[in-house]
């Protein structure tokens, strides 16, 4: 790898990791036409590490709401009167709502950094999820708010949140299509998405840190990347936020359905390898 190649992965990270179209994915694809190995720990440590610019992207978008989270939390532990704060609860949602893939991450770790970066997979991912957020926004009904949240939709969307360990799918495509189908409004469910990706992409890219360290990639490649995908995702947020205000995740599913068609094609025809 060089700088140029970790430029341009810190672009696709930041572009693709709030997006639905799944950043895992996408940079599985850019990786192979740049010809890097998918299968390298320090390739595969170097993406989860890029992914914290990301994660600290969104820690500064919405360090507002997070420090409220925090101190009504921990209010909330001493303080009986603060338990039925949002915030408070939020916080309790989180934190439950984290669990699954942590434990999903860690005993899956093999399977996800090895069989799961085949681009036969991330295809796979990208054409069957289309469907479920097509489906999602279909027969949403977006009648419930961010104070209609119970400790049910955390974790019911905790668990399909997993779903997003497997490239093709994305994390706030199932994460958000988990959420119309509780019948939240969809920048509720937005929300909750980066509010549940900030712990577990954040754990996840101190767990790889050694990995992607250790091997070929050098320190400064590795910050390269994560600079330049915290500045692309601070902008994705905000653009995202004000489309989901108007529009339906479904425009995502033609853009997602053509690339795994492509992919397939390429896949099909050896143009491309898998791994």
């Amino acid at each position: 790898m060089n700088y140029l190649d970790a430029v341009i992965l810190g672009i696709v990270e930041g572009l693709t990791e709030f997006l639905p179209v799944s950043s895992t994915g996408h940079l599985t694809i850019a990786e192979k036409v740049l010809g890097l190995d998918v299968s390298d720990p320090a390739v595969t440590g170097f993406t989860a590490v890029i992914q914290m610019g990301a994660i600290a992207a969104a820690i500064l978008y919405f360090a507002k709401d997070i420090w409220s989270i925090i101190k009504a939390w921990c209010l909330g532990l001493v303080k009986p009167e603060y338990r039925g704060q949002l915030d408070h609860r939020m916080g309790w949602y989180v934190i439950v709502g984290t669990i699954p893939v942590g434990i999903a991450g860690l005993l899956l770790k093999d399977v996800i950094t090895g069989d799961l970066r085949s681009l036969w997979v991330v295809a796979a991912g990208l054409i069957a999820w289309s469907a479920v957020m097509w489906y999602a926004e279909r027969v949403a009904t977006q009648e419930r708010g961010e104070r209609d949240l119970t400790m049910v939709d955390a974790i019911v969307i905790g668990v399909v949140q997993v779903a997003a360990l497997v490239p093709g799918v994305s994390r706030s495509g199932a994460t958000i299509s988990a959420g119309l189908l509780r019948g939240i409004d969809r920048v509720t469910a937005t929300r909750l998405s980066f509010f549940l990706a900030i712990p577990a992409l954040l754990a996840a890219g101190i767990f790889e840190l050694k990995d992607a360290l250790g091997g070929d990639i050098s320190v400064g490649e590795t910050l390269v990347g994560t600079i330049v995908s915290f500045v692309v995702a601070y902008a994705a947020i905000a653009w995202l936020l004000r489309f989901v205000a108007h529009h339906s995740i479904a425009w995502f599913v033609p853009y997602r359905v053509a690339l795994g068609l492509l992919l397939l094609a390429l896949l099909s025809t050896s143009v491309m390898s898998a791994t």
